[in-house]
Formats: structure tokens, C-alpha cells, sequence
């Protein structure tokens, strides 16, 4: 059986869609701190377990008879690392085989804030003696493209300055964790996940432009300024910084990889910036 944590995320169900396409229902475990907001999951036959990363004993409960597990990174900035602590003590506990976890790209060498949390849960991984894949993800598009209507109104701000991004759609990555979770062999690789045509926001602007059929600039702001910004439309001001710093982080090429990991695994090319832009609009 494969379990995916947080399958009721965005990441989490498009895994376990992809997973359908190889694996029958009855051996794909959905967990979820919610049960029912995956109603339609159980329909489907997928067996839905209740577990909470603050719970260690509901993550031991939902691993029973499970043989891999997808530790899809916890959204809460801050908690991760003890969350994933208990995610990996359950494992072994209960004797999983393997854990993929949802890293950062380049993890090991990456200045960004955000990623510290997944380097000490790449050490527990390792400390833990149970087995682990790393599926290190860059940006999703959609970390962009979500807010393209904002984009085309008012042009795009940033201050990543003229570093490449190699961002790849969610279903990009969910495709591959899939792909991952029913290969044989896995334990101890390390896959940095990156889309194969990189951008810089001045290119991604100038792809905006083109699917909307307006010219949209590109706006080069200091880190500060940024920050203020995002405060300004509603973002909490410690999550604000964050994603400044990571701008900060891809202009030194920290969001950048042409590994072509991500294509590989999932047997096609990445997902382009203008498809998800379209997507998106």
C-alpha cells in the first residue's frame, strides 16, 4: 500500500489521481487531518485514514500495513520540522519501506529561508534508518500564474532581478511523485525537480503579454520593497519576507536546475510558463 500525507492539498490529490492510473484503489492510502473533505476519494475506493502531523499516534494508526509513504512537506512554515518528525517516526515504527519526501530544489546548497526546514528533515530522514527518496521541487508555475489577472492589470513586481527560474506545473510534480512511489530501487536517490525551460520575470512577463495580448512590464524592486508590497495586498508580513528572500534566493540562481530530472521521470517535457499562463487565464 502507498500512503500520501496532506491528500487533500492541491499536491496531494493530483498525486493520487496519477497514482490511479497504476496502482487500484483499495492500495492507496488518502491521509488527511479532515476525512471529510476527501469524501470523493472514498468513492473512488481509496482508503481514507484520519491522521494529523501533530499526532503522532494518528500517523502510526494510518500506517498500519502501509509500504511507502509520500511526506508531502507541511504547509505551515515554521512547524515543519517537528510535523515530519512525526511523520517519520511513525514510518519506522510501523515498518514502512520507503519515504519520499517533497524537498526544496538544490536543498543542501540553498541560501533561501525556506529551506532550512527541509534540510533538517533531510537529516532525520537520514538519521531515521528507514529507507528515503528526496524529490527536490523548485517553484511551481503557479506561484506566478495564480495571480496573472493582478499581472496583466498592473504588471508584474519582483526582485528576482534577471535570475532563471525553472518552475514546472503542480501536476508536473505530482506526476512524478507518482511515478517515483511505483518504481522499484528508489531508496537513496535524489531527484532535483525543475521545468526545462527556465525564465526570467522579465521573460515571464513578457509571456504574459503575449497569451493576453497586453503589454505587461516587468517592475525590478528592492528586497524591502517587495516585502511591503505583498503586506500591502493582504500577505502576513513573516510569509511576505519569505517569498522576498526566495526572489532574493532564485537571483542567484537558487531556483534554477537544468537536471531535466523532472522530464525524465515523468516521461514527457515539463509543462511550459505559457501553457500554465493560459491555464491559469
Amino acid at each position: 500500500m502507498i500512503l500520501v500525507t496532506g491528500a487533500s492539498g492541491q499536491l496531494g490529490r493530483l498525486v493520487i489521481e496519477n497514482l490511479l492510473n497504476t496502482t487500484p484503489a483499495k492500495q492507496i492510502v488518502a491521509a488527511v487531518r479532515s476525512p471529510e473533505k476527501v469524501a470523493d476519494l472514498a468513492e473512488k475506493g481509496i482508503q481514507v485514514r484520519q491522521a494529523d502531523y501533530n499526532d503522532l499516534d494518528s500517523l502510526i494508526a494510518a500506517m498500519q500495513g502501509v509500504e511507502k509513504v509520500l511526506l508531502i512537506s507541511s504547509s505551515e512554515v515554521g512547524q515543519r520540522t517537528a510535523q515530519h518528525s512525526n511523520v517519520i517516526k511513525a514510518a519506522k515504527q510501523t515498518g514502512v519501506q520507503l519515504i519520499a519526501y517533497t524537498s526544496i530544489l538544490k536543498a543542501d546548497t540553498s541560501p533561501l529561508i525556506l529551506a532550512k526546514e527541509h534540510v533538517e528533515t533531510e537529516k532525520l530522514l537520514a538519521d531515521s534508518g528507514v529507507p528515503y527518496v528526496l524529490l527536490r521541487n523548485s517553484w511551481y508555475s503557479e506561484n506566478y500564474t495564480m495571480s496573472v489577472a493582478a499581472t496583466i492589470e498592473h504588471g508584474q513586481v519582483g526582485c528576482a532581478g534577471d535570475g532563471k527560474l525553472a518552475t514546472a506545473s503542480r501536476a508536473d510534480y505530482a506526476a512524478a511523485a507518482a511515478a517515483v512511489l511505483v518504481k522499484d530501487g528508489q531508496a537513496g536517490k535524489v531527484y532535483e525537480l525543475a521545468g526545462d525551460n527556465a525564465f526570467t520575470l522579465s521573460e515571464y512577463a513578457a509571456a504574459v503579454s503575449k497569451v493576453a495580448g497586453k503589454d505587461v512590464a516587468y517592475h525590478n524592486v528592492p528586497e524591502e520593497e517587495f516585502t511591503k508590497i505583498l503586506v500591502s495586498v493582504g500577505l502576513p508580513e513573516g510569509f511576505a519576507a519569505i517569498l522576498a528572500d526566495s526572489e532574493i534566493g532564485a537571483s542567484k540562481g537558487a531556483l534554477f536546475s537544468d537536471s531535466k530530472d523532472l522530464s525524465t521521470l515523468i516521461g514527457r517535457p515539463t509543462t511550459s510558463i505559457e501553457d500554465s499562463i493560459k491555464a491559469a487565464l
